[in-house]
C-alpha cells in the first residue's frame, strides 16, 4: 500500500504506518538523505523482513533512528559522556554513532555483534513516524541491497514493490551525502566513514 503524504492526511498517514510497525511489519519512508525502510528495532521477526525484502546479507548490521535523544538509553548501555555532548552539537543531522547496544535490540539488528549505530535524521515525517511509533526504528535504504538507494517513492516501489507493507510517500529526498560514522566504542574513537560532519568539528567534544 501506498499513501502519499499531504498536510491534511499526515496525521491518518502516520497513524496507519505505525500501526503497520506495532504490528510487525517494514515501512518505507523519507529521510534527509534517501528513502529508508524500517522495523521497529525490537521486534526480531520484523527486523528479519527487512532482510528478506532487501536480500541483504544477514551478517550487515542495520543502523537504528531515534526521534529524540532520551532514546538513546533505550538501545544503547556504557554510553560514553562524549555520545552526549556529539548528539547535543549534531543531531538532528548527519552523524552517527556507533555505541554499545542495549540487551533490549536483537542480535539480528546488529549482524550478531555487540554494537549498534544510531542517529537522529533531520527530516520533519521521519521523525514525526518515530514519534507515532513510540520506539526506535531498524532503518536501512528502501533498495535491493547493492543496487543505488532511492531518493523517489517510485523507485522504492520499481525496487521492493510488495515486498515492503506500506510506503509513506513524502515527495522526493535530498539525497547527497550519508553519514558521517564514529565508533565511540574505540579509545580514541575513530571515523569509520567520512562525511559531512568532520572529525575537526567533533574533536573538541571528544575529550569531554
Amino acid at each position: 500500500m501506498r499513501i502519499v503524504v499531504t498536510p491534511e492526511n499526515m496525521q491518518e498517514a502516520l497513524a496507519k504506518a505505525a500501526k503497520v510497525l506495532r504490528d510487525g511489519g517494514i515501512v518505507a519512508f523519507p529521510t534527509d538523505t534517501v528513502y529508508g525502510v524500517g522495523a521497529l528495532v525490537f521486534l526480531e521477526d520484523a527486523v528479519e523482513k527487512l532482510f528478506q525484502a532487501k536480500m541483504r546479507n544477514r551478517g550487515r548490521a542495520i543502523p537504528v533512528l531515534l526521534g529524540h535523544v532520551r532514546e538513546l538509553n533505550r538501545v544503547a548501555r556504557n554510553i560514553p559522556p562524549a555520545a552526549w555532548q556529539l548528539a547535543g552539537a549534531f543531531w538532528p543531522g548527519a552523524l552517527s554513532m556507533v555505541v554499545e547496544k542495549s540487551p533490549l535490540v536483537p542480535g539480528v539488528v546488529t549482524g550478531g555483534g555487540p554494537t549498534v549505530a544510531v542517529r537522529i535524521p533531520d527530516h520533519r515525517l521521519a521523525l514525526k513516524l518515530i514519534e507515532r511509533t513510540g520506539a526506535p526504528l531498524a532503518t536501512t535504504s528502501a533498495n535491493i541491497s547493492g543496487r543505488p538507494s532511492p531518493v523517489t517513492a517510485d523507485e522504492v516501489e520499481a525496487s521492493l514493490g510488495e515486498a515492503i507493507d506500506l510506503l509513506l510517500d513524502g515527495g522526493p529526498c535530498p539525497g547527497g551525502t550519508a553519514s558521517t560514522v564514529i565508533d565511540l566504542t574505540m579509545s580514541p574513537p575513530k571515523i569509520v566513514r567520512s562525511g559531512p560532519i568532520r572529525w575537526k568539528d567533533m574533536e573538541p567534544l571528544l575529550s569531554v
